[in-house]
């Protein structure tokens, strides 16, 4: 069954829901973003044309088995798992199908819901649904998110009940091994007061050649002095036109803490966007990328402080080479009434072609007199200097170049939580710039 010959129309989707046995509430929302998607504009990032860019061919329902256990996965993905949890806990979703899952006893014991979004949906559906598309990501964004809804065929719900501290970190891995299938994918992570977790994923594709479209969103809820470190790995191949938006909400004295590594290799526009609700809450958002060849890609990083003594901070790095375009627009906006609060951010293009294009756009919108808040921004090539000192002790040039740009992206990469999940990202980066 290919994109040729389905109608995404009510009857499909009413179809679909039912054999996934899923509740009234998600079939009304999936109807709304359908008629929705038909209606709304397509989001305009700023400085990025994407009228023409693929969101509509791929194939919504592509076949996948489960494994029995980690050992039955391809190299690729077992490389990404933590050597150090071997029976740990995590997702494998393998074209939008669950492969594999595990939760630890000790873990649900204390309360806490790791599981695929699907089953969610089935078992946890009140829970789910207070927090689904209702406050971080609205459906009527715009027709991207209105199409997630419609077609949403994947992803991971992780629930913390209120004063449990999770030490070891939880992984979701999203594999797409058949280069057609499109992903629709939605992340749910709450974390209740006084919580603390730790949550890294790995996006994957195995397979090229077949154009595809992945939708990816990501809705972070963290409670009163609850913590939550969301690392992610992006690696979708050439032919995936992707939208990404992760989306955080902060209550008092709450912290988010973002680790990004963005290095699809298709067009992609994302967005990174956290609320600091709460006085005291606080968000830390990182994020590298690479972009190469002719891709285009849109990134948007924004912390906006409403809560008295929050604190923001916006830290990107991005190297582009070859034709590659990329567009950086950080935000950090402080509201009327977010008195004694803390607005930084810093934006930092390397280009290392002559037909490779950065642009770095450090804004600050500031609505309160009383807080403190700076930015920095700068777009260039390798700096000469520092090539001359590492050439001047016998490393040749290209070496020279790898060394740096490597160094450019360390800050990000040291932050991932899962050696294996940091190893890949270092062979990601060793690739893209060889």
């Amino acid at each position: 069954m290919t994109a040729e010959t389905i109608v995404y129309d009510e009857a499909y989707i009413r179809e679909f829901s039912k054999e996934r046995n899923e509740p009234e509430w998600l079939l009304e929302l999936r109807i709304r973003g359908l008629k929705l998607s038909n209606e709304l504009a397509m989001p305009k990032p700023d400085k990025t044309k994407i009228d023409n860019w693929n969101y509509t061919s791929f194939e919504h329902q592509v076949a996948a088995e489960a494994v029995g256990t980690l050992q039955e996965l391809p190299q690729e993905v077992k490389e990404l798992l933590d050597e150090e949890q071997p029976e740990g806990n995590i997702i494998v979703q393998r074209n939008a199908t669950v492969a594999f899952k595990q939760l630890s006893e000790e873990l649900k014991n204390k309360g806490v819901i790791f599981t695929d979004l699907r089953t969610a949906f089935q078992e946890h559906s009140e829970l789910v649904k207070k927090y689904f598309m209702t406050e971080a990501v609205k459906i009527d964004k715009h027709r991207l998110t209105a199409m997630h809804a419609a077609l949403l065929n994947g992803g991971t719900f992780l629930y913390v009940p209120k004063n449990v501290e999770i030490e070891v970190p939880l992984q979701a891995v999203y594999w797409q091994e058949d280069p057609a299938s499109g992903l629709f994918n939605h992340v749910l992570i709450v974390a209740e007061d006084n919580s603390s977790v730790t949550y890294v994923e790995n996006y994957l594709s195995t397979g090229s050649g077949k154009e595809s479209v992945a939708t990816i969103i990501a809705e972070v809820f963290a409670g009163p002095n609850a913590l939550i470190r969301y690392g992610a790995v992006d690696n979708l191949g050439s032919s995936v036109t992707s939208y990404i938006n992760r989306t955080g909400m902060v209550s008092k004295d709450g912290r988010i803490e973002w680790a990004l590594g963005q290095m699809n290799d298709g067009n992609t526009v994302s967005e990174n966007w956290t609320e600091c609700i709460g006085d005291g809450s606080s968000a830390d958002a990182k994020m590298v990328t690479i972009g190469r060849g002719k891709q285009i890609q849109n990134f948007l990083v924004r912390v906006d402080q409403i809560g008295k003594h929050s604190d923001g901070q916006i830290f990107a790095h991005g190297v582009m080479k070859d034709s590659a375009t990329g567009v950086f627009n950080g935000i950090g906006k402080i509201h009327h009434g977010g008195t004694k609060s803390n607005a930084e951010q810093t934006s930092r293009i390397l280009m290392l072609s002559e037909k490779a294009r950065g642009d770095a756009n450090p804004i600050l919108l500031i609505d309160e007199d009383d807080v403190t808040a700076g930015h920095a921004a700068s777009v260039g090539r390798v700096d000469d200097l520092q090539l001359y000192y590492l050439m001047s002790r016998g490393i040749d040039r290209l070496e020279a170049q790898r060394l740096i740009v490597h160094g450019f992206l360390e800050p990000v990469v040291a932050t991932l939580p899962i050696e294996g999940v940091k190893q890949a990202l270092v062979g990601l980066i060793e690739r893209k710039i060889q």
